[in-house]
């Protein structure tokens, strides 16, 4: 059986982003010796459904975990390494804001195991930090980046774009200091208003007007050219990397492999199993307690179930996807997960890359996925 990966989600943060729907709370304080109990308990129910199988990858993220203390994320590693053991190139990653605060923390975690971080700068003017409501500035974001880069192998770290007002001159300008720190990964996300957002009522009220979609596409584009041209190709929609450089825990979750999810709303999908925990700090620590395991819910996926995933996981990524051999892995014919007639439809206009053994999304198609993967899932394999 192949590796699995680990997600274990920290859900607490200083503030609430205003664009933010992740599962992400601010608390006056947190019990770290609650909740150290806690999410080793949930790690042991699931070393105890996956055994034999050493972890490939491991991704700290939330919430912001590097509020962790770097005991707590060095006592989470040791309890891992003991229950699966670890391949031996594992990838072990964290997500951190850049604030002097939990910069401060980042020697402690490179000793704890951590091997690769991912820094939210998300922007690099100070008056767009304070429009996504971050905390920290630019100043502060390059210090925590130098640092970062002499300490880790591996760096990368998150911009967002398409904000309200935002020009292909600006991105550019943005974007290219941005290719200039020297990382071998960036994620480069579009800025969407999410329902229950802050972001969200804005609009409604009439106070934010978002970028629309022509203006946002041709941004993807400037995006797309500027990355290849630096070395950076986009490997997936929105992360871009050096060859031998993608995050190899988030290529599990596009290749559609097993991974455990634990800690408050982790996701997690094993063994044709997709279990959700419980989303409220509280109420997983309630059901740690009952019943020494946070799920809120476990789904047996039906073998579409997994066949539909795996082609919307699959065809986000440069590589694609081979519809044979997904098709024999869940039981399927290959006309029964891709519609032959769209198909060839899209392979016509260019929207498609078809070798007949690999079907990818090209350059032309990409800022159209989502209407590109509505159209290819037959709809009997939706109904299924």
């Amino acid at each position: 059986m192949q590796p699995l990966a680990l997600y274990i989600h920290w859900p607490f943060c200083l503030a609430k982003c205003p664009y933010c729907d992740f599962n992400s709370h601010v608390r006056a304080r947190t019990d770290i010796d609650a909740w150290t109990a806690a999410l080793l308990a949930d790690m042991r129910h699931e070393a105890c459904l996956t055994p034999g199988r050493p972890l490939a990858s491991i991704f700290f993220g939330g919430g912001t975990p590097s509020l962790m203390p770097p005991a707590l994320v060095a006592t989470l590693l040791s309890e891992a390494e003991r229950l699966w053991g670890f391949a031996p190139d594992i990838e072990i990653t964290l997500e951190a804001n850049p604030s002097s605060v939990e910069a401060a923390n980042f020697a402690a975690l490179a000793a704890a195991g951590i091997n690769r971080v991912s820094l939210g700068l998300q922007a690099l003017d100070d008056n767009t930090l304070k429009f996504l409501g971050r905390l920290h500035d630019v100043k502060e974001s390059l210090v925590a980046l130098d640092l970062a880069q002499s300490l880790f192998g591996r760096v990368s770290f998150d911009l967002i774009y398409a904000r309200p007002g935002h020009t292909p001159e600006l991105w550019e300008a943005e974007l290219k200091r941005a290719l200039a720190f020297g990382t071998g990964h960036l994620s480069l996300y579009q800025l969407t208003i999410e329902p229950g957002t802050r972001f969200a009522t804005l609009v409604r009220e009439g106070k934010l007007d978002p970028l629309d979609n022509d203006a946002a596409a041709d941004l993807f584009t400037l995006t797309r050219k500027l990355t290849a041209a630096a070395g950076l190709p986009a490997y997936e929609t929105s992360n871009h990397a050096r060859p031998g450089e993608e995050s190899r825990h988030n290529l599990t979750y596009w290749r559609y492999h097993d991974y455990i999810g634990i800690g408050p709303g982790a996701h997690g999908r094993r063994l044709s199993n997709a279990t959700v925990r419980h989303r409220k700090p509280e109420n997983y620590l309630r059901g740690i307690a009952e019943k020494s395991h946070g799920i809120a819910e476990e789904t047996i996926l039906s073998p579409s179930d997994q066949a539909m995933e795996a082609v919307l996981m699959g065809l986000r990524l440069t590589e694609g996807i081979e519809p044979a051999k997904l098709a024999a892995r869940f039981g399927f014919a290959e006309t029964d997960l891709i519609d032959p007639a769209k198909r060839k439809l899209y392979t016509s206009i260019g929207h498609l890359h078809d070798t007949g053994t690999r079907l990818q999304v090209t350059e032309q198609g990409s800022p159209l996925l989502e209407a590109l993967l509505a159209e290819l899932v037959p709809n009997a394999l939706v109904s299924a």
